[in-house]
């Protein structure tokens, strides 16, 4: 009979480029051994553990998991394990002051720190020659609680360690517990391990031979061979050790932070007020009775989960925002929330939209409410920065995402780890398009025609590799703020970014443990809407509602640079849909997903909503959920309420189905309810016909099932940024330019849109430019010096400020004025910005080239003297048009495609106007700029290509197969040349061609750098 056993050393793979296992994993091989415990003993992290605690608890695995972690030291390896909740907060706070201490990615750890743990146990492995001057400080502070810890690897060390082991168990008197120093589940990993190794030293496997390991002995071993390896008595010590520890994760008790609490006063009875005080600006004809009872029960439910802290600390957020004119709104399932829109955490109308509130809260769910709340992308730093100052780093932190290898990363590392060259690292990375080949994409980088041993262990490796922790990064905005010191419950950690530290958790984690996270996202079109309306002098209340030139706007898919609805799928579903009031707009936004497109709700909705088919409603009680859809769910909350209403759910139980479409492919968990929801609607007198068409359309939610209350909220954003364009297009234009990077478009892009509807753009000016680009009082946009490549802020403003009220009168003297150095100069030359003080580009840079006095270091090779001997000729239109798009991304001039087609370098190409006038079913060539490619999950492999000329844009449509023919020019090409067949929809009036052949125009383009938004 074998010796029960715990491990109680071993690294997951959250030990970066070093463990070799997943820690799901790790638990899984321990419970299949018949392991009594594991240690998760990650390097200087608890990155891992939340993943371990979830597996056991999923699989209901036989096995404790014990939290730990490993540190090193030239006196030896030291591993920290966890007795009790205590311990757990004297660890993770140990962790955090040795990562705080270094900089991202390290820590900095000194032995004789470990005298602040009072509750954790030691198990220590002394180096061979151990020089530790606290030693014996050491020895005494951990009395009963220090282990050596004994581990045999069988290498040709192997002997001598176990000397060693003994030797220093009895020179200190200490008990030796058994441990394997785990890396990986199982040896059939060891290859990856020493991949691992290549790529954290950045060196291939073939010149760190000697820091590889000898053999594959780092594993998950049987109980049986563990039994000869060790003595019994190091056994049972790792069980005594293990029956010391006691700590479960579930013991973490989240608290929420009471500050925004006014001193004396009762938090419920605080949210109350706050509620009321709502109420009032919302309602201020009075709360109906309907809403004042949704408004009730709200606040019964959040006293009863004890999250009136939650909703105040999100109500201070948003009111320093918008204090400071900071534009945000709440969005996601807090749209569900009568008390929410009370609060002005989200914007939507309770009386427009159909609440859930179980969507957002309910009496069976155990974990926080989630609120994602947008700001302007280009001051949420400023609210970030509030949070840490009101609570300090001690109790406020980001949320960590984890990055993992995607194919091309995976490719790259590994290949280089192999030690394959430079340029066929490049060559294989070239070869994915997963985009095309889906789950094979593997066959075609790796073909089955090359079996070589190099090739077989690359595509072995990448496949392990896939999936795995690379590194820790920051949340996008996902706050952890807790009432006490957080690092009592998470370590925290620097972040890349100055100024932010990162907890070793990311949000699935935070979820399972039930802590809070505040997402404080930034959203560049946030920072738009509130230009514009700062320029117009209005709020968002001034806007008209339901305007109908705006829809009839959108209904022509006039929706460039309009927020959510600007992509080609959304362009070719609005002339289809047809929106005409707020709600359609929340359809819209919603209908283009893939949860609606794969369950098949798309043209049954159209055919309803047009009138070509009648709603069914089996159940009358089926009305009020499906009516404003037709009868098609198209939402989320219409899952949840439908299952309540035709299968008898409990509220719970319909939750659980919308969580578990997410992934109703794994272990049979949506079979198990689709059955019961399938019987339930039997009992009920359902038919079969109708059941097997609901349950069609759950899994295509499987794929992405998109919230009414997020679309409610983007639909309000939708709304203003189409009304602005209709109403305001220079203004709405300038304000787009003034938010970059952002939205589906560039500049260039956004600016010929906007000259298509008669905005008049002015050139960047030296005498009339500011940084910014601004709206003039005519309706025109004066372009602003930010465009200018090569220029700073900082010279823009000396620029600007130096400028006498009449302007400059020649280049000297702007130059010397505001001290632009040589670089600053040529920029303003390149781009045109002289225009007014000189004859033409060429004669701008000759003089900007002139030295000119002042404070600062000349550049070099300033202070020969340049005179012009000869009279420069004039640039010509096409070097003016090269010279735009090298220094501003963007010409003002003819577009390039006109000059082309005037050359006769496009052959019979019609343009994309030309195109809308041919018939269905004719056959032609088109040519243009490729400015965007999109290849949604949705369209069964379909590629969607924009190409703009000098007339507009044209839709392009590239089937799998011939993608497939002809990738490396559709991946590639900037000047892109179609032959195909022109498809004409008479109901929407949409024009497409369906691509025959692609042809790769782009060296007529050698020179321009133009830029297409790909696969967003």
């Amino acid at each position: 009979m074998t010796t029960p056993y715990a491990e109680l050393h071993c690294l997951s793979n959250f030990t970066f480029l070093r463990g070799a296992s997943h820690p799901e994993e790790l638990v899984q091989q321990a419970a299949d051994l018949g392991y009594r415990a594991l240690a998760l003993t990650d390097e200087c992290s608890l990155a891992g553990v939340v993943c371990a605690h979830r597996a056991i608890k999923e699989e209901n695995l036989p096995l404790k998991l014990i939290i730990g972690s490993e540190f090193h030291h030239d006196s030896g390896l030291y591993v920290v394990l966890v007795t009790g909740r205590a311990a757990y907060a004297e660890l993770s706070t140990f962790i955090t002051q040795c990562r705080r201490q270094a900089e991202k990615g390290h820590y900095t750890f000194d032995p004789a720190k470990l005298i602040s743990l009072q509750h954790c146990l030691l198990l220590w492995q002394p180096a061979e020659q151990c020089m530790l001057p606290q030693l014996a400080l050491l020895i005494r502070h951990f009395q009963q609680r220090l282990w050596l810890l004994g581990e045999r690897t069988l290498d040709e060390f192997d002997v001598h360690h176990y000397i060693d082991i003994a030797r220093w168990a009895e020179i200190f008197d200490l008990p030796v517990v058994a441990a394997s120093n785990v890396h990986m589940h199982h040896p059939s990993r060891q290859s990856l391990q020493d991949c691992l190794t290549a790529i954290r030293m950045n060196q291939p496997v073939h010149q760190i031979k000697h820091r590889l390991y000898a053999n594959a002995e780092r594993h998950l071993r049987s109980l049986k061979k563990l039994s000869h390896l060790y003595p019994e008595h190091w056994l049972q010590e790792s069980i005594i050790i293990a029956e010391k520890c006691t700590f479960n994760l579930d013991e973490i008790s989240y608290l929420y932070p009471t500050d925004s609490v006014p001193d004396g006063l009762c938090a419920r009875k605080y949210l109350k007020d706050l509620v009321e005080k709502g109420e009032a600006i919302r309602f201020p004809d009075g709360t109906p009775q309907s809403i004042q009872q949704i408004i009730d029960k709200e606040l019964r439910l959040i006293a009863q989960k004890k999250y009136e802290h939650y909703f105040v600390t999100l109500y201070d957020i948003v009111q320093f925002a918008r204090s400071k004119n900071i534009m945000c709104q709440g969005r996601g399932s807090a749209a569900n929330s009568v008390v929410c829109y009370c609060l002005f955490l989200t914007e939507v109308n309770p009386q427009e939209v159909q609440l859930l509130f179980e969507r957002f809260i309910s009496e069976e769910r155990h974990e926080p409410p989630d609120i994602d709340i947008d700001f302007e992308s280009q001051r949420r730093e400023e609210v970030i920065q509030y949070i840490y100052q009101k609570y300090g780093r001690e109790r406020a932190a980001l949320a960590a995402t984890v990055i993992r290898y995607r194919p091309r990363s995976a490719l790259r590392d590994v290949a280089k780890a192999l030690g394959v060259s430079t340029a066929e690292q490049d060559r294989i990375v070239a070869r994915y398009a997963g985009r095309y080949h889906g789950s094979e994409w593997m066959d075609h980088v790796y073909p089955d025609t090359d079996q070589s041993p190099l090739t077989q262990r690359l595509r072995s490796l990448t496949q392990d590799i896939l999936g795995f922790p690379r590194h820790l990064s920051q949340h996008v905005g996902g706050f952890v703020i807790a009432e006490g010191c957080l690092h009592e419950l998470v370590p925290v950690e620097n972040a890349s970014m100055k100024e932010r530290t990162v907890i070793q958790w990311d949000k699935d984690d935070l979820e399972t443990l039930g802590l809070m996270k505040v997402d404080i996202l930034g959203l560049g079109m946030m920072t738009a809407i509130r230009r514009s309306l700062n320029h117009l002098g209005m709020q968002i209340s001034d806007i008209p509602r339901e305007d109908p030139a705006t829809y009839k706007m959108l209904q022509k898919a006039d929706s460039v640079g309009v927020f959510q609805v600007e992509s080609r799928a959304q362009m070719n579903m609005l002339p289809r849909l047809k929106p005409a009031c707020y709600y359609d707009l929340v359809v819209q936004v919603s209908i283009v997903r893939p949860g609606p497109i794969h369950g098949d709700m798309v043209h049954p909705y159209l055919k309803r909503r047009n009138g070509q088919e009648a709603a069914d409603y089996p159940l009358p009680e089926l009305r009020p959920i499906l009516e404003r859809t037709h009868g098609v769910p198209l939402f989320q909350e219409q899952v949840i309420a439908f299952a309540m209403v035709a299968a008898d759910f409990t509220a719970s139980e319909a939750d659980q189905l919308r969580r578990s479409m997410a992934s109703w492919r794994k272990k049979g968990h949506m079979h198990r309810l689709q059955n019961r929801l399938r019987e339930n609607m039997l009992k009920n007198g359902f038919s079969e016909a109708y059941i097997e068409r609901i349950q069609r359309q759950l899994e295509g939610f499987g794929e992405y099932g998109f919230p009414e209350s997020h679309a409610a909220s983007f639909a309000l954003l939708v709304y203003l940024t189409a009304w602005l364009k209709c109403h305001h297009p220079g203004v709405f234009l300038a304000a787009l330019l003034n938010s970059q990077p952002m939205g589906f478009y560039s500049p260039a892009q956004l600016i010929n849109d906007a000259r298509h509807h008669q905005v008049v753009v002015h050139p960047v000016d030296v005498n009339h430019s500011h940084w910014d680009h601004e709206a003039l009082p005519d309706g025109s946009v004066r372009l602003g010096l930010r465009l200018v490549k090569g220029m700073n802020q900082d010279a823009a403003l000396r620029l600007i400020n130096a400028r006498p009220d009449t302007g400059y009168k020649t280049i000297s003297d702007c130059t010397q004025a505001s001290l632009l150095n040589r670089k600053e100069r040529e920029a303003l030359a390149s781009s045109g910005a002289f225009g007014a003080l000189s004859e033409h580009r060429y004669h701008a840079r000759w003089q900007a080239a002139e030295p000119c006095t002042g404070s600062y270091q000349p550049d070099l090779l300033e202070t020969i003297t340049h005179t012009a001997p000869w009279e420069l000729s004039a640039p010509d239109e096409i070097d003016n048009l090269l010279e735009d798009y090298q220094s501003l991304g963007v010409t003002l001039g003819r577009h390039p495609m006109e000059v082309l087609r005037e050359q006769g370098l496009l052959g019979n190409s019609v343009t994309a106007e030309g195109l809308k006038q041919l018939k269905h079913g004719d056959e032609s060539y088109i040519s243009g700029i490729v400015t965007c490619r999109q290849r949604p999950g949705t369209s069964a492999g379909v590629t969607f290509i924009t190409l703009e000329d000098e007339t507009g844009c044209s839709n392009i449509v590239v089937w799998l197969a011939t993608a497939k023919r002809q990738l490396d020019t559709l991946i590639h090409a900037r000047l892109l040349q179609v032959y195909g067949k022109v498809e004409q929809d008479p109901e929407s009036g949409i024009t497409h061609m369906i691509a025959y052949r692609l042809l790769d125009l782009s060296g007529s383009l050698e020179r321009l750098k133009v830029q297409s938004h790909d696969f967003h």
